[in-house]
């Protein structure tokens, strides 16, 4: 049944085919409609919006000479590329233009900043709501209280946290010695020599890929896997190499065909909670993995973001490697807050000068306050009570949220885990993602976590901010509609 959103007013001064300009407009502008995604068919966008076809046709025309999207012949209407667009003129001729990402990370980035959403979606109430789509635990669950006092106990007690000298190079020698002890107690043996801090993980994933490849090296990632490594890999002249990752895990019979192919220098995986599967790595794959680095001398760079949330011993390539060829990373942002950029290298004890330089030509400096304040988290015991207290809620938000996904209509490609879930919704999640955007609801369709760009049928889902049934009555109903206007 069709129905209007309060953003088209017949009441308006504006007519109705520059609101409905206004709304698409607006979406792809602030990159909640990434280059390539198709508009709604112009007798879809009428139903959808309560409108007449010529509205509609009015609208796209408006669009096509801002120069917002593209028309194809029998095809449609299109988002347009718009950073090639706005940048070949400006670029002089003799720079080369920087390799394409290999798919649009803009929506996908857009979801860890939600702030400002609530003016591109369908009711003021949306700025408070949670977002399945988010890539973090919501704010209401982290300790304000415990970033406060860690913070002030840490100025007090280091006196370089002033800012007045530079900080340790290698990162603060408390915080190194305390992350061993942590890293000992998930199986990885990283003495604080073997280990370098940095401006979270990200930063710690540059840092590794800037030391270890050249432009033109060969990596292998997962597909799907996380579009901002992919994009930063491309960014920097990389080749990727698709691996992929279904609810079992590696496709290593893949993995050996390209690693013989191809040689790649390096595999830039999450192996404890995947990013956004939610599979961890099994002892069996992990050997096997391990056997075909040795094999065609690639190296391992583990991401493991989602420490924090993972089971207890889960296997990881650097404990079963002992770091002769793999590089462990990870970071504290996920739980103990977004803002809170603290991240680690720890790596082969012979790279350790070269990573060292790279991260010292970027940035020199160390974050000394928040690290030496995380030192005192992890030493005072209270980032594990924390920890405990944020999985026990997640578990419960996890079991809530699984339920209500099932009730209405939603299954999961892989059993659900950690902190997101890969849904399987039976619909193209793109077109889905605008449907639900009219209710003020953000998803992340699964088309965001594949190097190159395709449909999907699934969605990632924050089970933190997945339990609103709200949220899953919009879904279901606009499931069912999509179903219904394929024929299925």
């Amino acid at each position: 049944m069709a129905y209007e959103p309060p953003s088209l007013s017949r009441t308006s001064d504006f007519p109705l085919s520059e609101q409905l300009a206004q709304l698409f407009g607006s979406r792809i502008e602030a990159g909640l409609m990434a280059a390539g995604t198709r508009l709604p068919s112009i007798r879809q966008c009428a139903d959808r919006y309560g409108v007449s076809p010529h509205t509609v046709v009015s609208a796209y025309d408006q669009l096509l000479a801002q120069g917002l999207v593209r028309s194809e012949r029998n095809r449609g209407f299109f988002v347009r590329e718009r950073t090639a667009l706005t940048t070949a003129a400006l670029r002089p001729a003799a720079v080369p233009a920087p390799a394409a990402f290999p798919n649009d990370i803009g929506s996908l980035i857009r979801t860890m900043f939600p702030a400002g959403m609530h003016n591109q979606v369908k009711d003021s109430m949306a700025s408070s709501r949670p977002y399945p789509a988010s890539g973090v635990l919501p704010a209401s669950w982290l300790d304000e209280g415990l970033l406060v006092k860690a913070l002030r106990r840490a100025v007090v007690q280091d006196t370089t946290s002033s800012g007045a000298i530079y900080g340790t190079a290698q990162g603060d020698p408390l915080l190194r010695d305390m992350l061993a002890r942590h890293f000992d107690a998930l199986g990885v043996a990283a003495p604080p020599a073997q280990i370098i801090t940095t401006s979270g993980a990200t930063h710690a994933l540059d840092v590794v890929a800037r030391t270890l490849l050249q432009p033109g090296d060969s990596v292998l990632v997962d597909s799907p896997g996380w579009s901002v490594e992919f994009a930063r890999l491309t960014r920097m002249g990389m080749r990727l190499l698709t691996v992929p990752r279904s609810p079992h895990g590696v496709d290593i019979e893949t993995l050996a065909q390209l690693a013989a192919t191809h040689r790649p220098k390096a595999y830039s995986t999450v192996s404890v909670l995947h990013n956004p599967t939610g599979h961890s790595l099994n002892l069996t794959q992990a050997h096997q993995v391990l056997q075909l680095a040795e094999q065609y001398d690639f190296f391992i760079v583990e991401d493991d973001t989602y420490a924090a949330f993972a089971p207890a011993y889960s296997p990881r390539y650097a404990a079963l490697d002992g770091l002769k060829r793999t590089f462990y990373l990870t970071g504290f942002a996920k739980i103990i807050a977004p803002g809170w950029r603290v991240g680690c290298i720890a790596a082969p004890a012979d790279w350790i000068p070269e990573l060292l330089d790279t991260k010292l030509i970027a940035g020199l400096n160390t974050v000394t306050p928040t690290e030496r304040a995380l030192s005192l988290c992890l030493q005072q015991g209270w980032l594990r009570r924390h920890t405990e207290a944020v999985t026990s809620r997640l578990d419960a938000a996890r079991n809530r949220t699984v339920q209500l996904a099932l009730r209405h209509g939603a299954e999961f490609a892989a059993p659900p885990a950690g902190l997101f879930g890969w849904v399987e919704t039976g619909v193209d999640t793109e077109q889905l993602a605008q449907r639900l955007l009219d209710h003020g609801w953000l998803i992340a369709p699964g088309h965001l976590f594949y190097p190159e760009r395709c449909s999907s049928t699934r969605m990632r889902l924050n089970f933190a901010a997945g339990q609103d049934a709200a949220f899953w009555r919009a879904f279901e109903r606009e499931t069912q509609l999509l179903r219904t206007e394929a024929g299925v």
